[in-house]
């Protein structure tokens, strides 16, 4: 195996433990009684999979950029990854990796748990094996951190909403539709999000960069000469697609990311655009459900927002917004979380 280290690392974490499951010959890593990281034997006891665990969207795009990591063998293929193990991951790469599967796996836990797991088992410490600072933070969750942008209640409520920077494509037309310019952002607009986020495995350093999760993606929808959205002219959806920024990276930042993605994609992301935007006072609710049937939640919105004194100002440069929250690949239509941000404006 080309990674010799990983046990001595992985055991080097605070709480955890390791077994064999002879049924399956994988060698298990886990903490609290979980598992966040595997070493897949054969019948000869070698080597053929690393297995762990990433967010979804992540996971996602890192298959797409190195073909020795593939969804995860005999694990849920949406959480779950596997690495080969004497692929072409670089070890850098594959040690951030580990440190977010058990990040992920132990903030599953309630906190009161997780300070039972880490202080019940302290010979890490004893040891001189501590993890590092790094290893102990946790990624940025923006949904997590900001929950009043992007956790709403399913009942309406007002926000001012801040300045943002995003990473944006604007396209038109049915975005369901086969080959959809629409289909075609999300990867565009999803490429440049990861370029930035693993900026520092490639060796460009951003002023200020801390270790985030991506946030989700967003869309401002709207159609010529109507006030609001009308679901059922599809085809005449025009769209910003887009996907918000940390702070810390700047025009120049973005710049290198397109440079970094052509080159390493041959894919033309000369539509992609580094947009700042104020969106400002808005009425906000999250929508559980199908896509058409946001009708309903847009209507309880606007009766709030009524009673509260304020009146819809959408116009050319106010839109109709929706955070996704789920992906619609992978849950039911019943499921699907989306938060719906209509701009206001107080009454006269």
């Amino acid at each position: 195996m080309k990674y010799p280290w990983i046990d001595e690392y992985l055991l080097s974490k605070t709480g955890v433990t390791k077994d064999l499951q002879p049924d399956w010959n994988w060698i298990r890593y886990q903490i609290g009684g979980k598992m966040f990281a595997a070493i897949c034997l054969d019948e000869n006891n070698k080597p053929y999979y690393i297995t762990l665990k990433l967010e979804p969207s992540e996971g996602d795009f890192l298959r797409t950029q190195y073909q020795d990591i593939v969804p995860g063998y005999y694990m849920n293929k949406v959480h779950w990854n596997s690495i080969q193990p004497d692929g072409e991951v670089p070890d850098a790469l594959l040690k951030d990796l580990l440190d977010k599967s058990y990040q992920l796996v132990l903030s599953g836990f309630s906190k009161k748990k997780q300070k039972e797991i880490l202080e019940a088992m302290p010979s890490a410490k004893a040891s001189g094996n501590e993890p590092d600072a790094d290893t102990k933070k946790k990624s940025f969750d923006y949904k997590k951190e900001y929950k009043e942008l992007y956790m709403p209640k399913n009942k309406p409520g007002i926000i001012d909403v801040p300045p943002m920077n995003y990473i944006a494509v604007r396209g038109k037309g049915d975005p369901n539709a086969e080959n959809s310019e629409y289909q075609s952002s999300i990867g565009l607009l999803y490429a440049i999000a990861f370029t930035i986020k693993m900026s520092k495995k490639n060796g460009y350093s951003i002023e200020g960069y801390f270790d985030y999760v991506v946030p989700p993606l967003e869309g401002f929808w709207w159609q010529e000469h109507t006030k609001g959205i009308d679901y059922s002219r599809k085809d005449d959806f025009q769209f910003i697609s887009m996907i918000r920024l940390p702070d810390f990276v700047t025009k120049d930042d973005f710049n290198w990311a397109i440079r970094e993605a052509s080159a390493k994609k041959n894919t033309d992301f000369s539509n992609v655009e580094f947009m700042t935007y104020n969106e400002g006072l808005c009425v906000q609710c999250m929508h559980i459900g199908p896509y058409d049937a946001e009708p309903e939640t847009v209507a309880r919105m606007h009766e709030y927002m009524t009673a509260q004194g304020y009146l819809l100002d959408i116009t050319d440069q106010r839109f109709h917004h929706e955070i996704y929250l789920s992906d619609a690949r992978k849950v039911k239509p019943e499921k699907l979380k989306t938060v719906i941000r209509h701009p206001v404006r107080t009454g006269c």
